[in-house]
Parts: structure tokens; sequence; C-alpha cells
């Protein structure tokens, strides 16, 4: 087997998952390109493995490690989105980024209308 073969597959998923990193607005769609990505550097890691007739299979016991890691973030990383939904109703990148937490007015200033903290010094 040649080693081009892998390789270039690794590099066209690798870039694949970077133009989905970068062009897509769904969090969701974000956490799969990662994930697209992550596959393209365990593609290489066990053809490097098969390649160099490692012994130890050092580059299959990596590539097991970055599996157990990527599980753990895509778990981490849905859930995250699933909160954020639940609380904005949506799941658009760029509509995250404006709500952002230094773009909201402070609470209890001068320009919000009167809550339960500050209604006695309202007066009608």
């Amino acid at each position: 087997m040649h080693l081009a073969y892998p390789a270039v597959l690794a590099a066209l998923l690798f870039c694949t998952g970077l133009y989905g990193v970068l062009a897509r607005r769904n969090a969701i769609l974000v956490l799969m390109s990662v994930e697209l990505m992550l596959n393209a550097v365990n593609l290489n890691l066990v053809a490097f493995d098969v390649w160099l007739r490692d012994t130890l299979h050092a580059g299959q016991a990596l590539t097991l490690f970055t599996i157990a890691i990527a599980a753990a973030e895509i778990g981490i990383g849905l859930a995250i989105v699933l909160m954020v939904y639940r609380n904005r109703g949506t799941s658009d990148v760029d509509r995250l980024r404006d709500t952002a937490e230094g773009h909201e007015p402070a609470p209890n200033t001068p320009n919000t209308p009167a809550t339960a903290n500050n209604r006695s010094e309202v007066t009608a």
C-alpha cells in the first residue's frame, strides 16, 4: 500500500472539516466538522503506523486515545449546544456571538424599567 492514498484522503477530509468549521453557522454542523478533522488525523496516525511498521503500534494506540477524547468532546459540546438552544432559542453561531456578555446592558441601570429590587425608589 502506498502512503500517498491515505495521506491524500486525510488531507481532503481535513480540508472539508476546516471548511465546515469556518463556513457553517449551525453549532451542530461545526461540531460535526471538528469530528471530521479528528478522523482525518486518526487516518494519518494509522497509515503512518502501518507504513513505519512500528512494533509497539504507537499510532494505533494514540488513535484510540484520540477517539476517546473525541467522544467526550462531542458529548460535552452537544450538551452545551442543547442548553444554549433552550435558553436562546437558536444554535446560530453568529447570533450567539452578538449576544455575548459584554453587549448586554447591566441590570438595575437608570434606563431599565422598575423591578422588584428598585420599586420603592420609583414614585407613581
